[in-house]
């Protein structure tokens, strides 16, 4: 940490995301425990949206079309990643929609998120205890996975374009 490096308990930090759908990969898809086992440890290693679809690829091939749950959790997969560019702890998304907490109460462009959610005035705040709000309305768990993709793909790109300009 002195020499300006990330500690290691730093870089293996997960984000927590919850969209209140399953995310598994069902016994009736891989009924083998072993199986089903040693896919979620090869799943805890996947990052990049190309190691991503060669997974669900190889998935296909093996077991069958993929149950919503599967997908679900391989964009969960996805969304991790672009929480951890973004500085993003938890986001927590519901039917009226979602809350999303930063790491360490920081964002790397704040003036860029004050920018975005008067921007969104009507359906953005950020609360006192540093939580971004956001209000839908997202009854269908699809939908409410892409309205979870897009808000931390929105804040995924303004943290990046905060990381060149010397914030804290």
């Amino acid at each position: 940490t002195a020499r300006g490096q990330e500690a290691p308990a730093e870089q293996g930090w997960s984000p927590q995301i919850s969209i209140g759908t399953p995310v598994l990969i069902p016994e009736g898809y891989v009924e083998d425990l072993h199986a089903r086992l040693g896919l979620y440890r090869r799943i805890a290693t996947l990052e990049e949206a190309a190691e991503i679809d060669s997974f669900a690829a190889e998935m296909i091939d093996r077991f069958g079309p993929l149950p919503d749950e599967v997908e679900n959790l391989l964009q969960i997969v996805a969304l991790k990643k672009l929480c951890r560019e973004a500085g993003i702890e938890k986001v927590d998304a519901g039917i009226k929609g979602a809350a999303v907490s930063f790491r360490k109460d920081h964002f790397a462009n704040p003036a860029g998120l004050v920018a975005w959610i008067t921007g969104h005035e009507e359906t953005a705040k950020l609360r006192p205890d540093h939580t971004l709000i956001l209000m839908r309305d997202w009854q269908d768990p699809a939908e409410r996975m892409q309205g979870v993709r897009y808000l931390v793909g929105e804040l995924t790109r303004l943290a990046g374009e905060g990381e060149g300009q010397g914030n804290p």
